[in-house]
């Protein structure tokens, strides 16, 4: 579940508190599991809308402002080989207000561009052997109003959440899809 934050560490008036509180929330909620997970989907729906639909859950719920949001795991997410083309496909009902996933993944640095072999089977390979390469969770999210958001933690610096709009663009806008 994602509460509305007071501080969120940006400056930018555009970037929707909920969406980035909620977003922490998740990260920080994956982040109980080790890290090599599958990717994971989540609706995100408005606090009060929830308490109102499942009055049970009231007492396990803040609901802090009126744009609060709750993040609800879709247990049933399978993506397969094809994250893009699932993500493509999905869409949710009228009651969901946005949607968020997490995805971890295995990258280099820049400077190491040049030395990924073209062939994706072999790039992968060449990517998770490297020395130089590094593990990052990213949780993106949007809401049907277009905002979108991700955060991103990588293994290495355990204690640092990056954030920011179109932290990853492409997954961002994949997300932002589902809910056209």
């Amino acid at each position: 579940m994602c509460q509305d934050a007071d501080n969120c560490g940006h400056e930018n008036p555009s970037v929707n508190d909920a969406l980035v509180a909620c977003l922490t929330e998740i990260e920080r909620f994956v982040g109980k599991s080790s890290w090599g997970g599958p990717p994971r989907l989540f609706a995100l729906v408005r606090t009060v809308d929830l308490v109102k639909a499942e009055p049970s859950l009231a007492g396990q719920l803040a609901v802090g402002s009126p744009d609060s949001l709750s993040s609800i795991e879709q247990d049933d997410f399978n993506p397969g080989e094809e994250l893009g083309q699932t993500l493509a496909t999905t869409t949710w009902g009228d009651a969901v207000d946005g949607a968020a996933i997490c995805v971890e993944r295995v990258f280099l640095p820049d400077e190491c561009a040049d030395e990924i072999p073209d062939d994706p089977d072999k790039a992968a390979a060449f990517v998770a052997g490297h020395p130089k390469r590094q593990e990052v969770r990213v949780v993106a999210g949007a809401l049907r109003d277009g905002s979108h958001y991700g955060v991103a933690r990588l293994v290495e610096h355990p204690d640092d959440l990056l954030g920011s709009v179109n932290l990853v663009p492409a997954l961002e806008s994949a997300v932002l899809g589902t809910l056209r």
